[in-house]
């Protein structure tokens, strides 16, 4: 097989190569050509960032016939020896196959050896977080004291698991993610020797993919190209990464942000069915989210821009929605993404989360100044109306039992919500009539114990319940008031589940029942008010009186015989 990786192909050779790490790539330089470098380094960061390579650039340009030189040569015999692994005085040793205590002792037996072919032996150790602990113990003596001719370099991308005494006995460099234009700016010279045509728009969307390693970033771009045909695009990018374009997370805000929610459900299930990756998504929109903020907040810092790219259509999008309700939907996809790791149905929870963000948090944003002045004209003429009214009723008083009548038809029924499910009204008033005090306290103090056990055993379930509360109990049924109707009708899919769980942790079967919150209000000051007033006031009531009452509200009325 003749063909090599990018990333293999284009690995750095010099320490100007080596992208987006000036502030080690100096030093080390300086260190050099003044002969003053360490006997030990610790080189940590992120994967793909370059740990390994400055490790063996450092190697060659110390062993250089040229030396001291601030870059190696590259042609002579200890460089070329270096690069291709000939010259057995630079060792490179993978620590996470070279873990035991004999492995070390190994190293620290041949250290004290001369090198044979160059001026210094350079021990490079990948992943050392790997060694064990007797191991780390084994390398302390030779780590602080090695010979003269010996330079040890570890490098670890989690550094933390390391001994502070391995630490304190080497100079630490950290590698920070590569930035995307740093990113972009290599990919362009990389495609532009290797003749391949690649738009603008994909390499941004590799590098956002890479999350700053040059290593994926070479290894997205190479399955790119073979994904293409002639010239790597955007969606060639978007296929092989299984990310979601700008444009289909600009229409979903907009949707979620306009309170479509058909619209919004569609564009998902379409991603969904299209085969792309949920957790992914959600992980997208978050970023995009978190562009859109930052973007919005201080327009200047365009360049800071991880997920997007500031077009009209991202402007128009700022432009709309408040910093308000982009932080609250970050906030709800964030527990989305967590809840997320945790099922087998990552569909549900993002649903739930896009009709949450769609519903929850959608905040009216009228200034004093934008208030329609066609819409306080009909108020005004509405008022003068309605007080011509009560004037003709003071005059001519209606009979008694024309109130109750009214009362009569105005009285809910069960009615099919636009998510599809019908509230009981009927059987919420029986249960009304039997509940017990006692018997919703003894749910209420459950109902947490309840919800944390309900999670555990069905996590889909618990999502459909958890922003509800028990709003009424009998002997054996329980009224469940849930924020959104859709929630009411997704319970009921659940529900044998649900009632099966509540049942061990009450120790009795409870049949639930469940209404919308804005409805259970609505039911439950009407029960109230029956409870409150006698047959007769209630049929002695003037519907004027009470019509006024929902308009102006009973603090600003005051009725005069």
């Amino acid at each position: 097989m003749s063909y090599q990786a990018l990333y293999r192909v284009w690995r750095p050779r010099t320490f100007e190569d080596v992208v987006g790490q000036t502030h080690i790539t100096r030093t080390l330089q300086n260190a050099i050509m003044q002969e003053k470098f360490s006997h030990a380094y610790l080189f940590s960061g992120p994967r793909g960032t370059g740990k390994t390579s400055a490790a063996k650039i450092f190697a060659k340009t110390i062993n250089c016939e040229h030396a001291p030189v601030k870059e190696p040569c590259n042609e002579c015999a200890a460089c070329r020896g270096i690069q291709d692994g000939s010259i057995s005085d630079v060792i490179e040793i993978d620590a996470a196959s070279n873990t035991s205590v004999d492995d070390i002792r190994e190293i620290r037996d041949k250290v004290k050896y001369a090198s044979s072919s160059v001026p210094y032996k350079v021990y490079i150790i990948d992943e050392v977080h790997m060694i064990s602990i007797n191991a780390f113990n084994a390398l302390l003596k030779t780590l602080e004291e090695p010979p003269k001719h010996v330079v040890f370099i570890l490098a670890t991308t989690e550094p933390h698991k390391i001994p502070l005494t391995i630490i304190s006995r080497c100079q630490r460099f950290d590698f920070k993610p590569i930035s995307n234009q740093a990113i972009v700016e290599r990919m362009q010279a990389i495609t532009e020797a290797e003749n391949v045509p690649v738009s603008p728009e994909a390499l941004e969307t590799v590098a956002l993919a890479a999350e700053g390693g040059m290593r994926d970033a070479l290894s997205i771009l190479d399955q790119a190209i073979s994904y293409s045909e002639n010239q790597v695009e955007l969606e060639d990018v978007l296929a092989v990464t299984g990310g979601v374009s700008q444009a289909i997370l600009t229409e979903i805000v907009g949707a979620m942000h306009k309170k479509d929610v058909e619209n919004a459900l569609k564009l998902l299930d379409d991603l969904i069915q299209r085969g792309k990756d949920p957790g992914r998504f959600v992980y997208d929109l978050i970023y995009f989210m978190r562009d859109l903020l930052l973007f919005k907040s201080a327009p200047s810092l365009e360049g800071l821009l991880e997920r997007a790219r500031a077009d009209e259509s991202f402007h128009e999008l700022a432009q709309s929605v408040s910093t308000q309700w982009i932080q609250d939907a970050i906030m709800q996809l964030n527990q989305c993404q967590q809840e997320i790791k945790w099922t087998n149905s990552p569909k549900v929870f993002i649903e739930i989360a896009v009709l949450t963000i769609t519903n929850r948090y959608h905040e009216k944003e009228v200034s004093a100044s934008a208030v329609d002045s066609e819409a306080v004209t009909r108020l005004g003429n509405k008022m003068a109306q309605l007080e011509k009214e009560i004037s003709a009723l003071k005059e001519n008083p209606v009979t008694a039992a024309q109130p109750q009548a009214s009362n009569e038809k105005r009285r809910p029924t069960a009615r099919s919500s636009k998510n599809g499910y019908k509230v009981p009204y009927e059987r919420i008033r029986d249960v009304l009539g039997q509940a017990e005090k006692p018997a919703l306290k003894q749910v209420q103090s459950q109902w947490a114990n309840f919800l944390g056990k309900l999670k555990t055993i069905h996590a889909p379930a618990h999502a459909t319940i958890q922003d509800s509360k028990p709003a009424a109990a009998s002997a054996d049924s329980l009224v469940v008031a849930f924020k959104y109707e859709i929630h009411c009708s997704l319970f009921l899919d659940n529900r044998e589940t649900v009632e099966s769980v509540l049942a061990g942790v009450m120790d009795k079967q409870l049949t639930i029942i469940p209404i919308p919150d804005k409805d259970w209000t609505e039911l439950r000051t009407e029960y109230i008010s029956k409870q409150e007033k006698p047959k007769s006031e209630q049929a002695q009531t003037d519907p004027v009186v009470e019509e006024a009452k929902k308009l102006f509200g009973e603090d600003l009325l005051e009725v005069h015989e």
